[in-house]
């Protein structure tokens, strides 16, 4: 199995008592889904948690990177933070920003206009 591979495993069983949980290729990486919603991605070897206004202040507290990439010569962000060291290290803090996470990826109006169709 290769590294990404398992690092996209281990990731999925940290977030076990998150509810289940799928990691799907995307791009190079991987997108984390929670209930059909990609709420993390896995780029690079790194975990990056979906990030919006209400919890974007949290992600900077813990002096998380905010996820870009460059495409062209054109630098892109979106709206994904690296995951602080606390997701890896406490069960409890792993849920806790799963959740927030997953919060954020509920609010995305994006998601809410596929609901619709």
């Amino acid at each position: 199995m290769s590294e990404a591979r398992e690092f996209a495993t281990h990731v999925v069983d940290l977030l076990d008592s998150f509810g289940r949980c799928e990691a799907r290729r995307m791009f190079g990486g991987c997108g984390i889904f929670h209930q059909g919603l990609m709420f993390a991605l896995i780029a690079d070897g790194n975990l990056y948690l979906k990030a919006d206004d209400e919890n974007r202040e949290r992600f900077e507290a813990e002096d998380c990177e905010k996820f870009s990439y460059t495409k062209q010569e054109r630098q892109y962000q979106l709206s994904y933070y690296s995951a602080p060291e606390a997701f890896f290290e406490d069960p409890a803090a792993c849920l806790d920003w799963a959740q927030s996470a997953f919060d954020a990826a509920l609010r995305n109006p994006a998601n809410k206009r596929k609901k619709q169709r």
